[in-house]
């Protein structure tokens, strides 16, 4: 009994591994998450061509909430009929944009699945991330040389944003574009001047990307830079 995680990277479906195709061609049904009803999966929708006509897709809610007790019976109920798959013997595959290990609904499934399905074995297939992505059409590198590179959430503690920018080079802003501006501001509290350069993207890999570069000066006048929450930002201090 196996359980296939995949990672589907930023968007472009072209960016999926070999080893991804290959299991998500063989998969009977397929688990998608979805941050509400009624909506479709953006992961599903990247691997939509390599899907075989025979397999079964199914739609996971995952809201977009803050409290994670609420949250956890919906992550046992996902976790559950995940699981109840595997045991049926059926091929089984769970997606996740990105990489499963960054910030992903994943991590919840991976949870529920080692406490109550310890029978299963798991595989996890990782994807491309986006920061990745966006250097690669950005033609730009993150750090070079001894450089340190922040990975931060901007929609939580900001005090604890602005510590690691102040420890950083360079940072990438991820959850999400919405929060952008209460970041921006918060820059020159943590060593970047207003010649720092700042990148934006939105839909990365996407028939609706923008990428927008900028220094800092030019966001500090700019009211909601990204204002969706697909969006990254890098800030690099020199």
């Amino acid at each position: 009994m196996k359980l296939s995680c995949i990672g589907c990277g930023p968007g472009d479906p072209d960016l999926l591994t070999v080893k991804a195709v290959d299991r998500i061609r063989k998969a009977q049904i397929i688990f998608a998450p979805t941050s509400r009803e009624g909506k479709p999966s953006i992961a599903l929708s990247i691997v939509q061509q390599h899907i075989s006509e025979t397999a079964n897709s199914v739609n996971l809610l995952f809201p977009m909430i803050k409290d994670r007790e609420s949250l956890r019976p919906q992550w046992k109920n996902n976790a559950s009929m995940i699981g109840n798959a595997v045991r049926e013997g059926k091929e089984t595959v769970y997606l996740t944009v990105g990489d499963p290990s960054m910030y992903s609904t994943w991590t919840y499934i991976n949870n529920e699945i080692k406490q109550n399905f310890k029978d299963i074995d798991v595989e996890v297939i990782p994807g491309i991330t986006s920061f990745f992505a966006f250097a690669a059409e950005a033609k730009m590198s993150l750090v070079e040389a001894d450089q340190t590179l922040g990975i931060v959430p901007s929609c939580y503690d900001l005090d604890k944003v602005k510590n690691t920018a102040k420890a950083c080079d360079a940072v990438v802003f991820l959850k999400d574009g919405r929060y952008f501006d209460s970041v921006i501001a918060m820059l020159p509290d943590a060593g970047f001047s207003d010649s720092s350069i700042v990148t934006i993207a939105q839909d990365l890999s996407g028939e609706k990307e923008i990428m927008k570069i900028s220094n800092l000066g030019e966001l500090r006048r700019t009211k909601n830079p990204a204002g969706k929450y697909f969006s990254l930002m890098v800030a690099k201090k020199n």
